[in-house]
């Protein structure tokens, strides 16, 4: 899989942009706020049509543009053929001033929901804050572990808006009979509504989460002289062994598991008009040598960490998909020390198409310079 050319038009830093992108490795060079992030920013919006950096979409549109239009188009080669993703960002009038955002998905010309974009355009990134999702709260990890799913599986994204509907009525629900009273016999059908469709994406999760281990694992030895053991460990809101200790990661047994703790919990989530479990309270940490790195990592150490599972997430999606993701790296190798760089510029010389950012051309060796195409940005304009 590729990307083999990008169109932009009042996007962030870019007016107006067309641009062939080559194989292998692409070292997008300049100073800071000239459009480099935002070009990798552009690339992966064609996965999802989502932003890593903003969620306000409103924020992609080119300040100042009239009419405030934004459009993205990239060409996707597949295997043998090609394929045309066209993402449009319309900021309508609106009576209280701030207008209303309409997103518009086209697939090879025809208009299609923004969940049809999953599995069609593969990408891994890789960003400087990224290590705030070791560090931080669970939320950005299940994103994060969620969108590479949703990648390999377009089923699991459908699933994952299905059970973010139920749980929306469920939460209405709760919240009504906490402020009105009646009866808790209502949330029955929900209940099994939420323990259907969530036991389903816990047991995918925690198979994911298993063959990335076994592939995080060595690739984070390498990084670091196997110095450091790197393990991912799934924990989930409630335990499966309670509900079926043999097998406690099949889809019934979770079902039945996440059916009992909705019981067990009712009179407090009654109390406190919420869910209080499920997989949207799931977690997943990383350990090194042991140690939870949320609580003991130091900062280098939890960015190897996350420098190997996103890696790992490219070797997993290549063994799902039979694809390669595009990787695109945003100012990784700053923090990195001499030896960690090399191996990870290692891997990346090796990948089908990386696309890399950097303020400084001196972050890569000359042997990499050499295999690679290098381009200049400035003020949101490419060149070589």
């Amino acid at each position: 899989m590729r990307l083999v050319h990008l169109s932009l038009t009042n996007f962030r830093n870019f007016a107006s942009l067309q641009t062939e992108i080559p194989p292998g490795p692409t070292l997008l060079v300049g100073a800071n706020a000239q459009g480099k992030t935002s070009f990798l920013e552009a690339a992966y919006y064609l996965v999802g049509a989502w932003s890593p950096h903003t969620a306000n979409d409103r924020q992609l549109i080119q300040l100042g543009t009239q009419p405030p239009i934004a459009r993205l188009v990239g060409l996707i080669e597949r295997g043998d053929r090609t394929e045309r993703i066209e993402i449009r960002l319309i900021l309508e009038p609106a009576a209280n001033g701030e207008g209303r955002l309409r997103k518009e998905v086209l697939l090879n010309g025809v208009k299609k929901r923004a969940t049809d974009l999953h599995g069609r355009f593969n990408a891994v990134l890789f960003l400087p804050q990224d290590v705030e999702l070791v560090e931080g709260p669970p939320a950005g990890r299940r994103q994060q572990l969620d969108a590479t799913l949703s990648q390999a599986d377009p089923n699991y994204a459908a699933e994952l808006l299905e059970y973010g509907k139920v749980l929306t009525q469920r939460n209405a629900l709760l919240k009504q009979l906490q402020e009105r009273k009646g009866s808790s016999g209502q949330l029955s059908f929900w209940d099994q509504k939420l323990a259907d469709s969530g036991g389903s994406l816990m047991s995918r999760r925690a198979s994911a989460l298993a063959e990335l281990n076994q592939l995080a694992g060595p690739i984070h030895a390498a990084l670091t002289a196997g110095v450091e053991a790197l393990a991912l460990e799934y924990r989930p809101s409630f335990d499966p062994q309670t509900a079926n200790p043999g097998e406690p990661w099949q889809i019934e047994a979770l079902r039945r598991g996440l059916t009992a703790e909705l019981e067990r919990l009712r009179p407090e989530e009654l109390g406190r008009g919420m869910t209080l479990t499920g997989p949207q309270r799931d977690d997943l940490a990383l350990t090194v040598n042991g140690l939870d790195l949320r609580q003991y990592g130091s900062r280098g150490q939890n960015r190897t960490a996350m420098l190997s599972l996103k890696l790992a997430e490219a070797e997993w999606l290549v063994q799902r998909t039979g694809e390669h993701p595009v990787l695109l790296l945003d100012e990784v190798l700053a923090e990195l020390d001499p030896q960690r760089r090399t191996d990870l510029l290692e891997r990346l010389a090796a990948a089908p198409q990386a696309l890399l950012t950097s303020a400084d051309a001196q972050m890569f060796s000359g042997e990499i310079l050499a295999r690679s195409n290098v381009w200049q940005v400035r003020s949101g304009r490419l060149s070589p």
